[in-house]
């Protein structure tokens, strides 16, 4: 049995905040760059913009996020689902989730916040898998890619919202598994 959800939202929707009769932009973002097969690593990109590549068959093989302002009072914490691995352990703040030179995929990755406003926050996250597209966005340490079907994740767009926000993407399922029973 497996499960599969896909969203086509878009990874552009505003990041203000309503606060009374003004909206004050969101000065936190995730800041974020990927390693990638026959690439290496990609330049830096912000908050929804997609990191990796659609439509090459290239493999994610690491990860690292952080905030793009530096006085920002949340952190990030990640973890990478690798082929042959599983979940690697959990990163923070612009440390490697992932492998570089040895040729490993990422299937999956979970994402949250930490730090003193990590409340006031949630973070938002979808990936691209081979054979699957893009899968639905995810929030807040939720699972998002695949495991069981040995799919590379292509790509990856994360962004950061006040909780709450009227402009959060909607979440569904952004991970498929496979189950196995055993046979006896």
């Amino acid at each position: 049995m497996f499960v599969i959800v896909r969203s086509f939202a878009s990874s552009t929707e505003s990041t203000a905040i309503e606060s009374g009769n003004t909206a004050a932009k969101v000065t936190t973002q995730a800041k974020y760059q990927t390693h990638v097969q026959y690439i290496g690593w990609q330049g830096w990109v912000t908050q929804g913009t997609t990191a990796g590549t659609t439509g090459q068959s290239k493999r994610v093989e690491a990860i690292q996020i952080t905030a793009s302002d530096s006085s920002a009072k949340i952190a990030f914490t990640y973890n990478a689902h690798l082929q042959n691995v599983g979940w690697q352990g959990w990163k923070t703040d612009g440390q490697t989730a992932g492998t570089t030179g040895e040729s490993r995929r990422m299937e999956a990755i979970q994402i949250k916040l930490t730090g003193d406003d990590a409340g006031k926050y949630d973070v938002y996250y979808r990936v691209h898998v081979q054979n699957l597209g893009w899968l639905g966005w995810t929030k807040n340490g939720a699972e998002a890619g695949t495991s069981g079907f040995g799919y590379r994740m292509e790509a990856i767009e994360i962004k950061v919202l006040p909780k709450d926000s009227a402009s959060a993407p909607d979440t569904e399922t952004g991970y498929a598994y496979k189950k196995y029973s055993k046979v006896y």
